[in-house]
């Protein structure tokens, strides 16, 4: 039986935070973040966030698994699963490397084991250990994939290294495409998931962020020779998080664009009706885990995809 690769799947896992709160040792690169409130109240209102996003994706039809994270160690980032470990539908567990010490800790052995355990996992590639060399790779983070034709696009950042890129598009049978992005005030993207997004027949992408001539060129002639229309969004909304995307699909198979409310807001209506020929979107408030966390609705997610899971 001939393998169907897909672009958005109908299941994702979510982590469900136990101290969630701003991380000072991510806070170095990700300009995103800002410290909010008294910590306490952060984490109280960012459980009620995740929570009430939990139930958006379920009305709309999408198969959420949620884990709960336990209080020690702390992992005040482990709401965003998408960066440590990804599922593909050949069957494969990627394990990665993540630049934060704490964030590292957020492959708690019962977590793994869950995850390791999954139905349609045959292999686990784990590049984890590229952090004694402090080479990094942060998942669907530091990659935006096209999985239908296997091209990994990633930006250039402290949390993004080509020699791991590499034995990942190797383990894989995917094409890296590299380019370096900046954002506003001239810093790093510190994701690729920030300033873009691919779906099935469409990508949304901060072109703005791709100094280069270039290496944009090489973007946007990838993109369009995939069968990919450019709904283009500037370095503001970026700040915004509407590069924060992702699709999946309802269990009717209706497309879903996935994004928060503060995303939605920036959008132009032009933007959203070109969004809206290809795609329901659905935008959860998730501005306190925004603010502190320095990420979005697409972070909190990690796609389930593997062969029984389909």
């Amino acid at each position: 039986m001939a393998l169907i690769r897909k672009q958005a799947t109908n299941r994702v896992l979510m982590v469900r935070p136990a101290l969630f709160g701003y991380n000072a040792e991510t806070a170095t690169n990700n300009s995103f973040q800002k410290e909010t409130g008294v910590p306490e109240a952060v984490a109280r209102e960012a459980k009620k966030e995740f929570d009430s996003y939990v139930n958006l994706l379920r009305d709309h039809g999408v198969d959420v698994w949620v884990i709960q994270d336990s209080k020690t160690p702390h992992t005040p980032d482990s709401i965003f699963p998408n960066n440590w470990f990804s599922t593909h539908i050949t069957g494969e567990l990627v394990l990665y490397p993540m630049y934060a010490p704490n964030r590292q800790q957020e492959r708690k052995l019962p977590i793994l084991a869950t995850v390791g355990e999954m139905e349609g996992v045959e292999r686990i590639i784990n590049l984890s250990g590229y952090e004694r060399d402090n080479c990094f790779l942060e998942g669907t983070g530091s990659m935006v994939l096209d999985r239908v034709n296997r091209i990994a696009y990633c930006c250039v950042s402290e949390r993004t290294h080509l020699k791991v890129l590499e034995e990942f598009c190797t383990e894989l049978d995917y094409r890296g495409l590299m380019f370096s992005a900046t954002d506003a005030a001239g810093a790093p993207i510190y994701h690729t998931n920030v300033m873009m997004c691919v779906a099935t027949d469409y990508a949304v992408i901060c072109l703005e962020c791709i100094r280069d001539e270039e290496e944009r060129r090489a973007v946007e002639e990838s993109l369009t020779t995939t069968g990919h229309r450019i709904v283009a969004i500037t370095n503001e909304q970026v700040e915004h998080f509407a590069g924060n995307m992702l699709e999946l699909r309802s269990e009717a198979g209706e497309s879903l664009l996935i994004m928060s409310a503060e995303a939605r807001r920036s959008l132009t209506e032009e933007q959203v009706a070109l969004i809206e020929q290809y795609s329901t979107i659905v935008a959860p408030e998730l501005s306190v885990i925004e603010k502190n966390g320095g990420g979005s609705a697409r972070c909190m997610l990690a796609e389930i995809f593997l062969p029984q899971a389909e």
